[in-house]
């Protein structure tokens, strides 16, 4: 067996190949239930041009960083930087934010195949007429019958079993014949899918009420508030922090037009979560009864719903969430990734063990995951169940932490002409910008994202108990502008979670039902209870 520093991670056969995988880490949920519902709450139009410009100017450089080690070195994250801090006489302390990615990846993973077993579940739903006549109570009690009866919670692990199968499936296939050829068609099909469900949404929705949310430049809603939330959104939407970028790198071909695949990706992955934001607004927020919804509620529960009252329904339920299956499916593909070649980087296994042995390991941490919706929903720490925890450890520590290491070491560690040779032949005042901004901007930005999730995320938790340790501090967090919990969740929640992203809390991890300060036990739940709310989603890079 060879040793790690002679494995070979793979690489791709075809130039194009990079741009499709990296169109398939970056399009995620939180394209489909995140970013509309931001772009018609801040501002529409102008909330697109704050967030181009975030993409562009802050996290951009980031993300050709880490794709630019992996091409540099031909390794994954990790030996890519064990590589570079032996050349620069860094301290060895740097190489924690190598495997800090791989355990963010890896977490990530591990709950956003859960949300694709539920993808998965509904394509079916669909097709056998489940919605047929549904209204929203009826779309919250399939929903809930599916995650959150502890009664029935083998179905949902069978269906969650299905979709790790389908994802290792394609692993173990090889760097070319499994990930490559998968991205090759899976992402262009997947946009087809896309375009039409949105020539439908032309034909049958209120596409003049879409366009005038997400597209109308609407000037009274923009504030602070809305460079905070494109700010986040354009930062978690493209993977940063999992090592997904570097082990693309190292796959990508030298004669890949690399900084301009770069640039594209982002904007295609603009362009997609606009047009999925105008579909789905289209279909599903133009009556009053889902006036509102919005997040996990307007994927899972408003869609179906509205697509139940159209001719065929069966088959446009089942075709719109095969496309979000898509979506989740090259996400976590990606994913797999870096988890996978630092496996094999680390034991010199080959691939198709450590793709079997890496399937196992997130199969069962993503249980975790799926059990606190229904069977452990009652067992919380600190008020939260062991899933939210996990996506406050993943989401507001990991990937921040790991960002911002990647840029501080970038920035400080190498000198200037070894940084700039990182990112090849680029014209001097863009290697100007991008060297500054990794050097000075991206570590206080990112450090700001990564506090500010979690004061975030601990706030949300204070909601009906003010006696945990955490509570006075973290409330001032969230505007007191807006009285109800739910509104303040919704604009100032920091933006995928998550592959997506991130994907959203049960229930059981909202504060109904706590024991709080009193010392009296939790009231038993109902599985609509348990059932995951969009007020809970807090990482959407999913």
């Amino acid at each position: 067996m060879s040793t790690p520093y002679q494995t070979a991670i793979g690489s791709f056969t075809r130039k194009s190949t990079f741009f499709w995988a990296s169109v398939g880490a970056t399009v995620g949920l939180a394209n489909l239930w995140q970013f509309p519902y931001l772009a018609s709450r801040h501002g529409g139009g102008l909330f697109i041009l704050i967030y181009l410009a975030c993409l562009l100017l802050i996290t951009l450089p980031l993300m050709v960083t880490e794709a630019s080690l992996g091409r540099y070195s031909r390794h994954g994250i990790v030996l890519a930087l064990d590589g570079l801090i032996r050349g620069a006489r860094a301290s060895r302390l740097w190489m924690f934010a190598g495997r800090l990615s791989i355990l963010a990846a890896f977490l990530v993973l591990s709950y956003t195949l859960v949300f694709g077993a539920i993808a998965l579940a509904y394509v079916f739903f669909g097709a056998v007429g489940e919605f047929s006549g549904a209204n929203m109570g009826d779309a919250g009690a399939i929903l809930s019958g599916l995650v959150s009866d502890p009664d029935h919670y083998r179905r949902f692990v069978a269906w969650y079993t299905f979709f790790v199968i389908l994802v290792v499936w394609v692993s173990m296939q090889g760097v070319v014949s499994g990930v490559e050829r998968t991205m090759r068609v899976v992402v262009p099909g997947t946009l087809l899918l896309l375009v039409g469900l949105f020539a439908l949404s032309l034909w049958q929705g209120h596409m003049n009420n879409a366009v005038d949310q997400i597209l109308g430049w609407h000037f009274a809603d923009v504030t602070a508030g809305s460079v905070k939330a494109a700010l986040f959104q354009a930062f978690f939407t493209l993977g940063l922090g999992m090592g997904v970028w570097t082990v693309f790198g190292a796959y990508s071909t030298s004669n890949t037009a690399f900084k301009r695949s770069l640039l594209a990706v982002v904007l295609m992955d603009t362009l997609v979560a606009i047009v999925a934001g105008l579909m789905v607004y289209s279909l599903s927020a133009a009556g009053p009864e889902t006036d509102n919804a919005r997040g996990f509620s307007l994927l899972f529960i408003s869609l179906p719903v509205n697509l139940a009252a159209l001719p065929g329904s069966q088959i446009l339920i089942a075709v719109a969430f095969l496309t979000v299956v898509l979506v989740v499916w090259t996400t976590s593909v990606a994913l797999m990734e870096p988890v996978i070649g630092w496996f094999r980087e680390w034991t010199g296994a080959p691939r198709g063990v450590s793709s079997l042995l890496v399937g196992l390991m997130v199969w069962l941490a993503g249980l975790v995951s799926l059990l606190s919706f229904n069977l452990w929903a009652d067992i919380r720490f600190a008020g939260a169940t062991v899933f939210r925890w996990l996506e406050l450890f993943s989401g507001g520590l990991l990937i921040p932490l790991v960002a911002s290491l990647v840029a501080l070491f970038t920035g400080w560690c190498l000198t200037r002409r070894l940084a700039l040779s990182l990112i090849g032949r680029t014209p001097r005042p863009v290697a100007s910008i991008w060297y500054w901004v990794m050097r000075l901007v991206l570590p206080v930005v990112v450090a700001y994202i990564g506090i500010s999730y979690i004061l975030f995320s601990l706030s949300s938790l204070c909601q009906g108990s003010s006696g945990r340790l955490w509570c006075g501090q973290a409330e001032p967090v969230v505007s007191e502008s807006r009285p109800p919990a739910v509104e303040r969740k919704a604009e100032e929640v920091p933006d995928k979670p998550a592959v997506e992203e991130a994907p959203p809390a049960p229930a059981a991890s909202s504060p109904a039902g706590e024991s709080g300060d009193s010392g009296t036990a939790p009231a038993k739940r109902t599985p609509h209870e348990n059932a995951p709310k969009q007020d809970d989603i807090l990482y959407h890079s999913v």
